[in-house]
C-alpha cells in the first residue's frame, strides 16, 4: 500500500512508464508514501532459533482493542484516493461471518457525500484503517492474515507492514494488495532506492476454482537475508537481499508495523481498470455496491510469529 502525495504521483508519472500512458505491467503497483510516528529504530539483532507466536489477535471481542490498534483519521490522504478514513462503528464493525469460528474485523467503506476534512477538502466516501504504530512490531518472523476480499472493481483493501521514519527509509512490505480483480493479489518491498514504481513487486494468481472472495490466509516470512511471500501456504515470490540491493539500501533488518487499511479507487487501481468516472480508478457499478452498503473487507484473525 505504498504512499506517496498526490504531487509525487503526479511527477512520477511524468517519468515512469508504468504510470500514466499505457497499461501497466502485469505485476506493477502504485507509488506511494505514509505517515512516520517515530525516528527510525536500529536495525534488529539476528534472528534466533525458533518462531515464537508474539502476536494474536483473533476480533473475537467485538470491539477493537485500543491497547494494540490505533485508529488513521481524515487528515490523512495520499494516492488520489477517493476516499477519507474515520473512527466509527459504520467503518470499523465486527461480525461472525461465515466461515469463521469467532468474530471477524469488517473494514467498510461507506458512502458520504460532501464528507469534508479537516484541510477542507470534500470526499464522498469514508473508510476504515488501522495500525499498530508505537504498539507492535516485528524485524525477523512471519506475520499472517486471513482474510476475505469483496467483489467489485477499484476496491483497494490491504494487508501491510511499515517501518519508521521517513517514506521510504524505514522499509515498506505489501503483504496483500487487491484492487478488485478476483483472480489476483500481488505483493511488494520499498525502501530507499526502490520505492513507488518499485522493481520489487509481484502479482499472484489463484488456483482454478478460487479467487479473492474466499477465505485465504495471506503471509510474509523475512529473515536477515530474504523475504518470502506466500497464500495459503503456497510461496509465490521470494526476495533475497542481494537482489534488494541491487537497488538501494537493505531496510528489512529494523521492525515494522501491522496496517490493515480499505483504500477506494485511487492510482494503483486505476491503473488497472483505467476508469477516470465517476471517480478515479473506481467506476459506477462499484459505486452502487457501496451505496448499497456490500463491501467489506473481513480480516478473521492477524497473527505473528518472531524468530528473533
Amino acid at each position: 500500500m505504498r504512499q506517496m502525495t498526490v504531487e509525487a504521483i503526479g511527477a512520477a508519472a511524468l517519468t515512469l512508464s508504468a504510470c500514466g500512458g499505457g497499461p501497466a505491467p502485469a505485476s506493477s503497483s502504485p507509488p506511494v508514501s505514509a505517515p512516520a510516528p517515530t525516528s527510525t529504530p536500529a536495525p534488529a539483532p539476528s534472528p534466533g532459533p525458533g518462531p515464537t507466536l508474539v502476536f494474536a489477535e483473533e476480533f473475537d471481542a467485538g470491539v477493537l482493542d485500543r491497547a494494540r490498534w490505533n485508529v488513521e483519521g481524515p487528515a490523512f490522504h495520499v494516492n488520489n484516493e477517493q476516499q477519507r478514513y474515520i473512527d466509527s462503528p459504520d467503518t470499523i464493525a465486527f461480525a461472525r461471518p461465515e466461515g469463521v469460528e469467532g468474530g471477524a474485523l469488517l473494514l467498510r467503506p461507506v458512502w458520504r457525500p460532501g464528507f469534508t476534512a479537516p484541510d477542507g477538502a470534500k470526499a464522498d466516501f469514508v473508510s476504515g484503517r488501522i495500525d499498530t504504530a508505537n504498539k507492535f512490531v516485528i524485524a525477523y518472523g512471519k506475520v499472517s492474515a486471513r482474510i476475505r476480499m469483496p467483489a467489485g472493481s477499484g476496491l483497494w483493501p490491504a494487508f501491510w507492514l511499515l517501518g519508521y521514519g521517513a517514506w521510504p527509509d524505514g522499509g515498506e512490505t505489501d503483504i496483500v494488495e487487491y484492487v478488485g480483480e478476483k483472480g489476483w493479489t500481488s505483493a511488494a518491498m520499498h525502501g530507499p532506492g526502490y520505492s513507488g514504481d518499485t522493481p520489487l513487486v509481484k502479482r499472484q494468481d489463484f488456483p482454478d476454482g478460487e479467487d479473492a472472495t474466499g477465505w485465504h490466509v495471506y503471509s510474509v516470512v523475512r529473515t536477515a537475508d530474504a523475504v518470502a511471500f506466500s497464500v495459503d501456504d503456497r510461496e509465490f515470490y521470494r526476495v533475497a537481499k542481494a537482489e534488494v540491493e541491487r537497488y538501494g539500501p537493505w531496510r528489512f533488518d529494523r521492525p515494522q508495523y501491522v496496517i490493515l487499511n480499505f483504500a477506494l479507487g485511487g492510482v494503483y487501481p486505476q491503473r488497472v481498470n483505467r476508469v477516470e468516472q465517476p471517480y478515479f480508478g473506481l467506476p459506477q457499478a462499484t459505486v452502487d455496491l457501496i451505496k448499497a452498503g456490500q463491501p467489506a473487507m473481513e480480516v478473521d484473525w492477524v497473527r505473528a510469529w518472531s524468530s528473533e
